[in-house]
């Protein structure tokens, strides 16, 4: 009875532990392509068909001499893309892509071979480049930089009427003390008023010559 038990558990456990056949795993990728092709970087993307629980990608990176192998895995995401950084220029790779679902991977996408252009024929392009992850990036961050740019601007701008009007005020204060050192250097003769003569016609006329009285007697 009791090897009948043993036998029976152990019958369970490995029923309930059996190893993920082909048919649990999810389907490859599909439609592998690169785009947005540059001399150190170039972006991956895929399909995943519909029906399946996906929740990650691997990546396989080699270099068609064989010389470098990398391998990138990425759980909890649901993107469809990833870039490819720290390439050589002018240098071919092959890249495949998997699944990752909650039984395993998925068998390998069909190898896709490219090459990375040279540093002088990458002509940057916003029309080309508008869906890179790269420059996605780069978009978010100028309203930032243009608003920092537009503060500094005002802040400059405030500054140099501030300092604009100081110096007239400077300019006007300093003539104000200029025009009264003038008139305190003056002498005194223009600061006082003539003195008038007194006495009338008469007096100013025979002030110093008095005229002559002759007396007649009779």
């Amino acid at each position: 009875m009791a090897l009948y038990l043993n036998s029976a558990m152990l019958v369970l456990f490995t029923c309930d532990f059996r190893p993920a056949t082909a048919t649990d795993r999810p389907p490859a990728p599909v439609n592998v392509t690169i785009s947005h092709l540059k001399a150190n970087s170039a972006t991956v993307s895929w399909d995943v068909p519909e029906g399946d629980v996906i929740i990650g990608y691997a990546i396989s990176q080699l270099r068609k001499d064989g010389q470098m192998q990398r391998s990138i895995r990425e759980v909890n995401t649901t993107n469809r893309a990833c870039v490819l950084w720290d390439l050589e220029e002018d240098t071919e790779y092959v890249i495949q892509v998997q699944s990752i679902g909650l039984n395993g991977e998925s068998r390998a996408s069909n190898r896709v071979q490219f090459r990375t252009l040279k540093e002088t024929d990458w002509v940057p392009s916003n029309s080309s480049n508008k869906d890179d992850p790269t420059v996605q990036e780069m978009n978010r961050n100028m309203p930032l930089q243009t608003g920092e740019m537009i503060i500094i601007v005002v802040v400059l701008i405030m500054w140099a009427a501030v300092i604009a009007l100081f110096c007239r005020q400077y300019d006007i204060i300093k003539d104000n003390d200029s025009n009264n050192n003038k008139e305190k250097a003056k002498p005194s003769s223009e600061h006082s008023t003539p003195e008038r003569p007194t006495g009338g016609l008469l007096r100013s006329k025979f002030k110093n010559n008095p005229p002559a009285i002759n007396i007649i007697e009779v």
